[in-house]
């Protein structure tokens, strides 16, 4: 039953995707000239981050602390990497971010050019000269729009958190960006890495945390060493039974 299942959500999101593509394929068009950061496809996203999330009607969600006020200042948003579920969990949160993505996606038909057009920065991890890329971060940060960067580099199998690199907390150290930690709780268990199979029966939580300046730190690892400190410690939290 779980396999049939799994196989009708692939069925509808591969629909999804493709209704999609066509509105921000014309949208791309239309904006253009005039739209410098592709906000507008980026914010139809939104639409799509709800279809493809919220019909499983045994998939819960739970948003906290999400509050515009957090982003009033030029931001980052670093958050855990848990799924290919945590893009469209984070198109839940009331603002539309520009984010880093590894080059590989790009590759991937549909998606990619999804993520293409709605001005995503896509780098590989393994070239210095591609990893500066996400400088372009920069302008648009500088600009009122938030970038998120998933500072661990790729998803975590289990769910238990990974060692963070340092790039998100250079930018934000040389920029004066100040850094946004949001948690993510779930997506390892609804989809599992390496498996195309679903579990049905999942709580989501997406939960903001306190903004960290980061003139309060000395250099970018100790930046790195409180934000990984926090964010473990609200998964460890909401992973409690009396959570």
């Amino acid at each position: 039953m779980r396999a049939f299942l799994s196989i009708l959500v692939w069925a509808y999101w591969t629909i999804c995707f493709h209704l999609c593509l066509l509105v921000v394929a014309i949208l791309f068009v239309i904006t253009y000239p005039f739209d410098r950061y592709r906000q507008i496809p980026n914010k139809t996203l939104k639409s799509l981050a709800w279809m493809i999330l919220k019909p499983v009607p045994t998939w819960y969600f739970e948003i906290r602390g999400a509050s515009k006020g957090k982003i009033q200042k030029p931001t980052l948003v670093v958050a855990n990497h848990q799924s290919f579920l945590d893009i469209p969990l984070l198109y839940l949160l009331p603002w539309s971010m520009k984010w880093v993505t590894k080059k590989g996606l790009l590759r991937i038909p549909v998606l990619g050019w999804l993520t293409a057009m709605s001005g995503h920065i896509p780098i590989d991890r393994k070239s210095l000269r591609s990893f500066s890329k996400m400088n372009a971060l920069v302008e648009p940060i500088q600009n009122g729009i938030p970038g998120l960067i998933f500072p661990e580099g790729t998803r975590s199998a289990t769910g238990d958190l990974k060692s963070f690199k340092n790039g998100a907390f250079s930018i934000a150290q040389k920029y004066n960006f100040q850094v946004l930690p949001v948690v993510l709780e779930g997506g390892h268990r609804a989809m599992p890495r390496g498996s195309w199979k679903f579990w049905f029966n999942n709580k989501f939580i997406v939960s903001v945390l306190d903004p960290v300046d980061p003139a309060n730190f000395d250099d970018p690892n100790a930046l790195n060493e409180a934000v990984f400190h926090q964010i473990e410690q609200e998964l460890s939290a909401i992973r409690s039974p009396n959570c």
